[in-house]
């Protein structure tokens, strides 16, 4: 059995997102000791390090508890798993796409800055304008003309 810092060490997940896994049931609730000490035995260990390396690859939490759903029924068939891992490949695919258009304009914009002054700066330029870049890199929400942003990439959580 595991405390919940020796779990921490184990997996490299912090205690909040421990206690937020628990309380969403991605993590089942352990027992507790008589002090109210959390306690972790194997198979929650094995969970934990399937959800952490599920979240590096970016898989959502919705996406992993549908996996973890799945393997918790071995016997089935693996397609539903495997339409949950090519979905998230085509999120990455298109991400990476973004994120290659998004370096091309960045490279174009900074080759063209003579870097004289702001009033001749071609990174202010392009800034403030969509129109001056070659690509376009936009995400749906920045599309639209009241949109809050850029959307950020998730982070490969612990």
């Amino acid at each position: 059995m595991l405390s919940i810092g020796k779990l921490c060490a184990a997996t490299g997940v912090k205690t909040p997102t421990i206690r937020y896994y628990e309380q969403i049931g991605l993590l089942p609730q352990p027992p507790r000791s008589r002090g109210n000490q959390r306690f972790y035995d194997r198979k929650a260990l094995e969970r934990l390090r399937f959800i952490r390396h599920s979240r590096e690859l970016g898989f959502s939490l919705e996406a992993i508890r549908d996996l973890l759903s799945l393997s918790d029924n071995p016997d089935q068939s693996c397609a539903a798993a495997d339409a949950i891992a090519k979905a998230q490949l085509v999120e990455v695919e298109s991400r990476l796409a973004r994120l290659m258009s998004l370096k091309t304009e960045l490279e174009r914009m900074v080759l063209q800055c003579a870097g004289d002054t702001i009033s001749d700066c071609r990174v202010i330029e392009v800034l403030s304008d969509h129109a001056h870049c070659v690509t376009d890199h936009r995400t749906s929400d920045d599309a639209h003309p009241l949109a809050g942003g850029a959307q950020s990439l998730p982070a490969a959580a612990s």
